[in-house]
């Protein structure tokens, strides 16, 4: 009778109307993201800001808030395994040893200075934590995707989520500004581009100055970046774990091991052997993206503007400091090895 009683809930109305408000949210993300300028926000960011604005604006019923969770929560890990029909793990191989080596150069230098600066600053140690990843990996997918890692509560992940996507854009629009000034070939260039950005959208928007050229290889770039968000997510794991029992020893736990994210590594391998068509994949990747915007937007919904002010200053601007220094090592990296 309880069982039964539990799945009458789940689907109770108030529950498909939460589910159904962070669906309407995602797509009008997904419109407004095809504009100018929006483009370069990304659909998941702005599904973030009108979830934020919702919030702000109209009154969310706690009877919704079960659909909302199960968006920002089961779907949210439903997509992020989709998204790994993204991930192509020969065109990686293919790109050679130096621009691997760059990428991982780029991800450890922006873990490390980025998490230390935020520590210098005060951040709390999970925002820290969630920043540095974004920066480093891959933006607000890696942010939600390492969260459930380190016991990251929604507001912490919705904010660090919109510190990365913001510094992401300032970037984007400085590279493409700058785009002259440094005098790199396209190849290099779009190296560099995808060895620094923040989200797969920013990169393919700075990159695109260079030309076809210089997206392809940025993109190649970035999704080695990406395909890094595995080992670092378990280890950040097992670091964080380690980390709150002190000096206490405990046997190995499998519950750190992040289940959709090594489903997203086997939809990364399933792609790489050529036996799903282009059309097909991109349309899974579409519906990851659908999937992860609806997490957005209930991130989005439980969380309040001022709640962004009082945790994300300072993270953004230790966030700031180290996409400036990554930068620049990206620059250097590109001019030493290309």
């Amino acid at each position: 009778m309880d069982r039964q009683q539990g799945i009458k809930k789940f689907l109770a109305p108030p529950f498909i109307k939460g589910v159904i408000l962070t669906l309407g949210i995602a797509l009008v993300a997904k419109y407004i993201s095809t504009f100018p300028f929006f483009s370069i926000l990304g659909q998941l960011v702005i599904a973030i800001i009108i979830g934020m604005a919702w919030r702000a604006t109209f009154n969310v019923q706690d009877s919704w808030q079960t659909g909302i969770s199960f968006s920002s929560k089961k779907l949210l890990r439903f997509g992020i395994i989709l998204l790994g029909m993204r991930l192509n793990l020969a065109d990686i191989y293919h790109a050679g040893a130096s621009v691997f080596l760059i990428a991982i150069i780029n991800l450890l230098f922006a873990l490390v200075v980025v998490y230390g600066l935020t520590k210098i600053f005060h951040v709390e140690k999970k925002l820290g934590i969630l920043t540095a990843c974004g920066t480093a990996i891959c933006g607000a997918a890696a942010v939600v995707a390492i969260a459930p890692q380190i016991k990251a509560n929604e507001k912490e992940t919705a904010v660090g989520a919109a510190i990365v996507a913001l510094l992401g854009t300032v970037f984007t629009l400085v590279y493409t500004v700058l785009y002259s000034v440094f005098d790199l070939t396209s190849t290099q260039y779009g190296i560099f581009a995808g060895g620094t950005l923040h989200e797969i959208a920013h990169v393919i928007a700075a990159a695109a100055a260079g030309g076809n050229e210089a997206v392809d290889m940025a993109v190649i770039v970035k999704l080695t970046r990406v395909a890094m968000l595995v080992p670092v997510a378990i280890i950040i794991g097992i670091m964080y774990q380690r980390s709150e029992k002190g000096q206490e020893k405990k046997p190995f736990s499998l519950s750190i091991i992040p289940w959709f994210i090594l489903g997203f590594l086997a939809m990364s391998a399933f792609n790489s052997l050529g036996i799903v068509p282009s059309a097909i994949a991109q349309f899974i990747v579409n519906c990851a993206y659908i999937l992860i915007a609806m997490a957005m937007a209930g991130l989005g919904l439980n969380v309040e503007i001022k709640t962004f002010k009082q945790l994300g200053i300072k993270a953004f601007i230790a966030g700031l400091i180290g996409s400036v220094c990554l930068s620049v090592l990206g620059y250097v990296l590109v001019i030493l090895f290309q």
